[in-house]
This record gives structure tokens, C-alpha cells and sequence, in this order.
């Protein structure tokens, strides 16, 4: 496999946020009743993605990123291990975490933008998707400040169409305790 592309400066997760990753059971109503633990106590998550974590589907991983100012850690936690359908909780801390994420751009450009917007692109390692006479789709995977700063310079450049990014997604770092 072809080493990632390295996009500048190593970058964390602001302190304030802490990073879950949580093993399910991929059964219906998990993600329901994980939700609706974080709803009852009012505490926001801030970002969530879900996805299955093994060829047979048996189980899925849940990323969830929840602003520790607001829900203190030990008590999420606790709260979530409670939950029947709840196999494994690890608290990865940002330094010791690899984190993505994902971004989806469509741009309206002008004829004169075509050259501009080509090497905004190829500068962030970001790729061209889609087009279609003057709409762009680009995709960028990489470190949440990274997609911050690609997001800001879209739109301080072209008119944005349309923007969606997915939730975070993280491992342990190899070699961290975690």
C-alpha cells in the first residue's frame, strides 16, 4: 500500500473534544439508543459516523467526537457501557489517535476559474470528481484542520454549490497504548 500523502504540519483534535471509538452489535436500533443516551443527558455530539467493522457484519464501529467542556468523559462512558448492544469503548486521545475526514465540493466556476481552481486542488492533494459545463465536484480525505482550511478556501474563492462532509473517523496510532 502507497504511503498517505503527508498534507503538512501533524494535527490533533482541539483538546475540548474527545474522540470515542465504540464496538456495536449490527443490530437495528443501536444507533437509535445511542443517540437517544447523548439526547436524555443533552449532551451534543459533535460529529458521528458509523460503518461495519468486520466482513461478516456482525459488528459496526461507531465514531463519536463529544465536547468534553459540556459531558463529562467518565460518565458517557459509563453510560454507554451500560447499553446491552455495547461491546468495546476506547477513549482515543487526540495525540495518540490517527484522525480523517472526508469532504465533497461542488463549485460553480467561470471559464477564467477553470486554471485557478485546478491548482487549489492539486496544492491540497484534493481530486476532481465530477464536472459539468460549470460546476465541479472535488473531493478531499485528510486531518479535520486540513479539511477546515480547504472548505475556507473554497468558498473564499468560488461559489459553493453544494458542501458535505462526513464525521470523523480515527484509529489508535500504531504503537500508542490505545
Amino acid at each position: 500500500m502507497a504511503p498517505e500523502p503527508f498534507l503538512g504540519d501533524v494535527e490533533h483534535t482541539p483538546v475540548r473534544h474527545h474522540i470515542l471509538s465504540v464496538l456495536v452489535e449490527n443490530k437495528a436500533g443501536v444507533l437509535s439508543r445511542v443517540a437517544g443516551l447523548f439526547s436524555r443527558r443533552g449532551f451534543n455530539i459533535y460529529s458521528l459516523a458509523v460503518a461495519p467493522a468486520d466482513d461478516a457484519e456482525r459488528f459496526s464501529r461507531l465514531t463519536i467526537v463529544v465536547d468534553a467542556e459540556q459531558a463529562p468523559l467518565e460518565q458517557i462512558v459509563a453510560q454507554l457501557d451500560k447499553l446491552v448492544n455495547v461491546v468495546e469503548i476506547k477513549d482515543l486521545l487526540s495525540q495518540e489517535a490517527v484522525e480523517r475526514e472526508l469532504l465533497l465540493a461542488t463549485v460553480h466556476l467561470e471559464d477564467i476559474d477553470r486554471q485557478a481552481l485546478l491548482s487549489t486542488v492539486a496544492d491540497a492533494g484534493a481530486s476532481v470528481i465530477d464536472f459539468l459545463h460549470q460546476e465541479v465536484t472535488v473531493a478531499l480525505a485528510g486531518t479535520p484542520l486540513a479539511i477546515d482550511a480547504f472548505e475556507a478556501e473554497l468558498i473564499a474563492k468560488y461559489k459553493a454549490v453544494d458542501i458535505q462532509r462526513t464525521g470523523r473517523v480515527a484509529l489508535p496510532r500504531l504503537g500508542s497504548p490505545a
